[in-house]
């Protein structure tokens, strides 16, 4: 299956410390690892499409790739062990690879647990000896990333001296914020309420805190979240109050170092394979046996499980957080929010395998299975009195939809007149996650789940529809062009370009469109591939307004999948071979131009804090170039000529006088500031000061909200907005359901555990409870409406042709 997907691996997820180099583990011997590196290798000198040998130069850039996987903060290493790899590796790794010897790749990730031991009983030292008091004027810069390592022990010693110094400053600023939050708790329930330990959040969306050595912003080495079983990365916050600032933390630093220990052979070729295919393009990926599971499992939006959501407790077992409404787990009725998954066995008389500290995915592949078979879990209920008492559950595996992936969408009504509420104007609202499909050739695909809510829509009388594309990575290039005719009668929708310079189209073959009303695309810059293409084709064909920030992400390329086992020999052990992820092609619009670096420019641009960041193809190492080729001919929407100047002009005209895009705006380059100065003060008193500034800032805010919201009621129009919620199990049902009585579990199909920490939903204070992007989008659709010569009430049609 040829697919177009942005999959968000550069965003990495945390490293750990490790106390002692071991042997490589043999935990799968029978797959030869090596084997499998030389044809991954060969894989993608054939088929990638810069047609590019793996010689001495990609061995350079493989290396570095490696190095910064492996040390993301550049914490770890020194510059001499840098140097040492340089003149070993730089230019050997793609002779080894192809000659089967992936010892290099070995051979440095031992020497970096080796680096991050010798790191840690360091950090034990500093934090058992050293006294800090915050109130000098060291600095520690909020990302490292760019920086080289340090030359020698002596300058990593100080900058890892900084780095404690501000972990254990910012315990304290949490133990204070708790403090207060706790205070205010108090004061609002009243002297007789139960003490509890709120949660709580950052004072305000434009702070970035500094880089945590064992928090997020590290490496993927280690990386524990398993896409489709729902669950949680290991490592979750530490709740023991008892504990000291020091211990916190370095409890922390521990747990991430079980989970490098944990890595075995196959890991560490995961690490270096995914190096490697990164050295040709960064949409290029190698994809464990495991990792090939979850991506399946995303791309169908189901999985054959229990229906579980899982994350790791501080003692190392798997806690439930809650499980899928109808699944294996729910209909079964014994497992319940906050039981403590301790050892899992197959069948009914399996051996019983203890989890305690097992990395979350290996946990999750044990309770994956075959559709029909058996899991058997030993649980620590969370009800029972006595903390050591256990008891054994079985549960049947079954297929497990994961409901919040896939599409849904609200009927929004607006009336005309507030003076006549009975007289409404109906909008449409389709949200789309990801274009999803069963690669195996099953049911599952997204347009026609978007056709089943699109045709209430109709049914409904909407006279608008907004398509929200917004956190949309992509996914499958059929069912993106197959979408797109839902809105185009039949015609060119893409075109493509692979290496020798051939280029192809694929058509829309609907005879006529499902629907042909005013429609707003909204688009972000985490939009990518698959949606830029469906973005790209209706604003070439005049069929659509594009709305959202200053670009989508900018992939304008094609991935396959191609299983490693099917170019290995006949007697090899294909168990754990994996899969490459290869970019075979480019993309292009119908108009000639390529997504690819620049991204769908919206017709109308919203001001969007992530314009400070770094997101984008452009912030990726070694994309491909951008190039154009020849445009198709292809028919205008009868939409053309859409009314693009005078609703810019409308829009500019409201921003400009409504405070929240000026909140964002100011946000924005406030932000921009924070990341080019790369600096926090480790001392109390300045992040103190900073703090007092946030939280006046953000009570000013809500103060001028609430004002405007008594206005607004004062004017009758704090309720402007009825909406509808839609979803692929309510859509048919006679009765349309008020978002008012629609529960979270509705919307993500999940019950979720609540325990006392838990606070209730604050009101966001957005006017009428809604983001000021979504009330924009909404206004854009309504001007559509007005200034389309070819505005009317969309009808419901008989039998709506299929999309392509």
């Amino acid at each position: 299956m040829i697919f177009s997907l942005h999959r968000h691996f550069f965003l990495p997820l945390a490293i750990g410390l490790f106390a002692l180099p071991l042997p490589v583990s043999r935990l799968r011997a029978e797959t030869d690892f090596g084997q499998v590196s030389m044809y991954v290798a060969q894989m993608l000198q054939q088929h990638h499409y810069r047609q590019k040998k793996f010689d001495d130069e990609v061995s350079n850039r493989l290396l570095e790739i490696y190095l910064n996987q492996l040390d993301f903060t550049h914490l770890y290493f020194t510059q001499q062990d840098i140097e040492r790899f340089h003149q070993q590796y730089a230019t050997t790794l793609d002779d080894m690879t192809l000659l089967r010897d992936i010892t290099p790749a070995v051979e440095i990730y031992r020497i970096f647990e080796q680096r991050v031991a010798e790191r840690y009983e360091k950090l034990q030292q500093v934090i058992a000896n050293e006294n800090f008091d915050f109130s000098g004027d060291a600095i520690i810069q909020r990302s490292r990333k760019d920086e080289p390592w340090p030359a020698n022990e002596e300058e990593a010693d100080q900058i890892w001296r900084n780095i404690i110094e501000n972990n254990l400053l910012e315990e304290h600023l949490n133990a204070l914020a708790k403090e207060e939050a706790e205070k205010k708790k108090q004061e609002k329930a009243g002297a007789n309420s139960p003490k509890t330990s709120p949660k709580t959040s950052p004072e305000a969306s434009e702070e970035i805190p500094p880089e945590d050595p064992a928090g997020p912003e590290n490496s993927n080495v280690g990386t524990d979240t398993a896409e489709g079983e729902e669950t949680q990365q290991d490592g979750a916050e530490d709740t023991d109050n008892k504990k000291s600032p020091g211990e916190r933390i370095l409890k922390r630093y521990e747990q991430v170092m079980k989970d490098l220990q944990e890595n075995d052979e196959e890991e560490i070729t995961n690490f270096f394979l995914s190096a490697l295919a990164e050295a040709y393009d960064p949409h290029s990926d190698y994809f464990s046996q495991s990792e090939l599971e979850d991506f399946e499992i995303s791309m169908k939006n189901e999985l054959i499980g229990i229906g579980a959501l899982l994350s790791k407790d501080d003692e190392g077992a798997a806690e439930i957080q809650g499980l899928v409404v109808g699944g294996p787990a729910d209909k079964a009725g014994e497992l319940k929010a906050f039981d403590r998954i301790v050892a899992v066995g197959q069948g009914f008389d399996g051996e019983m395998v203890d989890i305690t500290f097992m990395k979350l995915q290996k946990v999750v592949a044990m309770i994956r299975g075959k559709q029909g078979t058996t899991v058997r879990l030993r649980i620590k209920p969370a009800a029972a009195e006595d903390p050591s008492y256990t008891t054994e559950i079985l549960i049947k595996r079954e297929t497990v939809k994961l409901k919040d992936k896939l599409a849904n969408g609200e009927l929004i009504e607006i009336p005309r007149d507030r003076n006549n509420p009975q007289d409404v104007r109906r909008i449409g609202w389709i949200n789309l996650s990801s274009f999803y499909a069963d690669m195996e050739g099953g049911t599952t695909s997204t347009t026609t789940d978007v056709r089943r809510i699109l045709e209430r829509l109709k049914k409904e009388n909407i006279e608008g529809l907004v398509l929200d594309l917004r956190n949309n990575p992509g996914g499958s290039l059929d069912e993106a062009i197959k979408l797109t005719g839902l809105f185009i009668k039949r015609g060119p929708v893409v075109q493509q370009k692979d290496w020798i310079g051939d280029t192809s189209r694929r058509d829309s073959l609907s005879s006529k469109p499902a629907y042909d009303g005013p429609l707003v695309v909204l688009i972000d810059r985490s939009s990518a591939s698959a949606s830029e293409i469906l973005a790209a084709a209706l604003q070439d064909y005049h069929r659509a307004v594009i709305v959202g920030e200053s670009s989508s992400f900018g992939k304008g390329t094609v991935q396959t999948i191609m299983p490693v086992s099917r170019y290995m020999p006949f007697f090899s052990d294909k168990e754990r071979a994996g899969a490459l992820k290869v970019t075979i092609q480019k993309f292009y619009r119908i108009a000639g131009g390529s997504t690819q670096l620049r991204g769908v420019i919206p017709d109308v641009v919203f001001p969007s804090i992530r314009d400070a960041l770094d997101i984008g193809e452009e912030a990726l190492d070694h994309p491909l170039e951008y190039d154009e080729i020849n445009s198709l001919e292809y028919d205008l929407s009868p939409t053309s000529p859409l009314p693009i100047d005078e609703i810019r002009a409308r829009y500019e005209s409201r921003i400009a006088g409504n405070p929240e895009f000026q909140y964002i705006i100011s946000d924005r380059d406030r932000l921009k500031k924070r990341i080019d100065e790369n600096q926090a003060m480790i001392n109390l008193e300045a992040r103190l000061a900073e703090k007092d500034e946030n939280k006046a800032r953000q009570e000013m805010r809500k103060k001028e909200r609430k004002k405007r919201n008594a206005a607004l009621k004062k004017e009758g129009g704090d309720d402007l907005y009825t909406i509808y919620k839609l979803t692929q199990d309510n859509v048919d049902l006679p009765q349309l359901i008020s978002a008012e009585d629609f529960s979270e579990e509705d919307s993500t199909g999940m019950r979720m555990g609540k325990s006392d920490d838990d606070e209730e939903d604050e009101d966001t204070g957005f006017p009428y409870d809604m983001a000021p992007q979504k009330i924009e989008a909404l206004n854009i659709v309504q001007d559509l409406i007005d200034l389309s010569s070819a505005g009317r009430t969309a009808q419901a049609s008989d039998a709506a042709p299929q999309g392509g």
